[in-house]
């Protein structure tokens, strides 16, 4: 039994970080020994330790954390989603294992993140948040000043390489009263358009009527002798570019008949 306890001991196991990450090891003796964290990690390579020893990898470059925050009141109270991004870096893999375990993250960021958010949200309205660039920029300033301040106090070793809010994602009664209100405007506008439309040509013909008869009293005409010369002058443009009229002659005097296009 104490060959094979000793055996067993001497057993060794390999320690092998990818590119990009370091090993900090853990030590667990069975006996003798201190136990604890090493104060070194171990570099991109390859380190036999013994079988005692626990290792945990940690990656060095900055990592993105996805986080989705649901119900978010705004300051007019209307819950809204987001998706956030979260991009940290690790400075020192020892300590951050050491103080804060495998799940630092979860521990003691993901939670600290949400709280700012909700809090930073809670400044502004649903639809400045929702639609204007600005209240966003103002979010991720707020959550992004705020993260940097606790992770100085908390003294955590990593870096906030980045912090991103996207814009809000109001509830679907919200986004269907909002689309409602974009086509009553719209309806709106285009009624504005078609009145002005109207007025115009309204104007048009008040100016054209106010300068035939201007014409009309200038040649000394009758209101009669003025319509039968528009009519002479309808006929003479529509029967004299080729129109091949016809004028027959009665008792009501002469009537024109124009021939209509006939399809082929």
């Amino acid at each position: 039994m104490i060959i094979t306890t000793i055996g067993s001991c001497c057993v060794t196991s390999r320690v092998k970080p990818d590119a990009g990450f370091e090993a900090v090891l853990i030590d667990k003796p069975f006996f003798f020994g201190k136990g604890g964290v090493r104060p070194e990690p171990v570099k991109t390579g390859l380190k036999w330790t013994w079988t005692t020893t626990d290792h945990v990898y940690v990656e060095m470059r900055p990592v993105q954390f996805k986080i989705h925050l649901d119900d978010f009141m705004s300051k007019d109270g209307v819950p809204l989603d987001f998706d956030a991004v979260v991009r940290l870096r690790v400075t020192d893999s020892v300590s951050l294992i050491s103080k804060f375990g495998e799940d630092w993250y979860i521990n003691n960021v993901e939670a600290e993140v949400i709280n700012r958010v909700r809090n930073a949200v809670r400044k502004h309205g649903m639809n400045e948040t929702a639609i204007d660039t600005a209240a966003i920029e103002a979010i991720d300033e707020e959550v992004t000043n705020g993260l940097v301040s606790y992770i100085k106090e908390a003294e955590l070793p990593i870096e906030l390489i980045q912090f991103t809010v996207g814009k809000a994602n109001p509830p679907d009664s919200v986004k269907h009263q909002r689309i409602e209100t974009a086509s009553q405007q719209q309806r709106a506008l285009t009624e504005q358009e078609r009145k002005k439309a109207e007025d115009q040509r309204k104007e048009a013909e008040a100016s054209r009527a106010k300068a035939d008869n201007a014409y009309r009293n200038a040649m000394n005409m009758s209101p009669e002798q003025f319509i039968a010369l528009e009519y002479i002058k309808a006929l003479r443009e529509v029967c004299g570019s080729g129109g091949n009229c016809t004028f027959l002659v009665g008792e009501i005097g002469v009537s024109p008949v124009i021939p209509t296009a006939t399809a082929k």
